[in-house]
């Protein structure tokens, strides 16, 4: 069973450390996402989800035609800091489903560091911390690898991080911005070139 790889919108980034200098960034996929791409894939009838030991552990199953019988892969996972019995059953589903091969592209991602001039930095204790929105803009993966990253501070509204070749198709022909591939599809089917937003396309003199 092979599953496609995630869309850069489906990539949430978390913020890891963050000290004077600036912050690091994860990549995470949320539960949602692997309910999405196992319904996509496998429908959602042919796979099921059941928890053990008070949901420290996710058992993950798909039907297998071939063999008329369940195939399963379980992990476990850790608590959240919020709703603890919901977030443990969450990240066990979501580790459980990185056995299957959903995700596990992620685990090749780069170290994101994001230096302190493109973040909002604030003091705690005897650190610091911050409140800035972080979003994947852009991704390409290929033979399983991330090649390609482009992070923006939504907060600031700027790009913060990029990594890799990311492809022209792809690029605001104004401002240079990386476009989501439907807004690009949109914009090149409607225009024969790729803005980022209507901003973009009255500066290159559109209607």
């Amino acid at each position: 069973m092979k599953f496609r790889f995630l869309t850069a919108e489906e990539v949430d980034c978390r913020v890891s450390t963050v000290s004077e200098k600036g912050c690091s960034l994860l990549l995470y996929k949320d539960a949602r996402c692997d309910q999405i791409i196992l319904d996509e894939t496998v429908g959602p009838m042919n796979w099921q989800r059941s928890h053990t030991r008070e949901n420290a552990n996710c058992i993950v199953s798909l039907w297998d035609k071939e063999k008329n019988q369940w195939v399963s892969k379980e992990d476990t996972g850790t608590e959240s800091f919020t709703e603890k019995e919901k977030g443990l059953a969450s990240d066990s589903f979501k580790r459980a489903c990185f056995n299957w091969g959903i995700g596990r592209e992620l685990y090749t991602a780069p170290f994101i560091w994001v230096k302190a001039g493109d973040v909002q930095l604030k003091p705690k204790g005897n650190g610091f911390t911050t409140y800035d929105r972080f979003e994947c803009t852009y991704m390409r993966v290929e033979n399983g690898k991330i090649v390609a990253l482009n992070i923006e501070n939504k907060t600031l509204h700027r790009t913060v991080y990029v990594f890799g070749n990311i492809m022209p198709d792809d690029i605001c022909s104004v401002c240079g911005k990386p476009v989501k591939k439907e807004i690009a599809d949109k914009s090149r089917a409607a225009n024969g070139v790729v803005f980022c937003s209507g901003t973009c396309k009255k500066a290159a003199g559109g209607a």
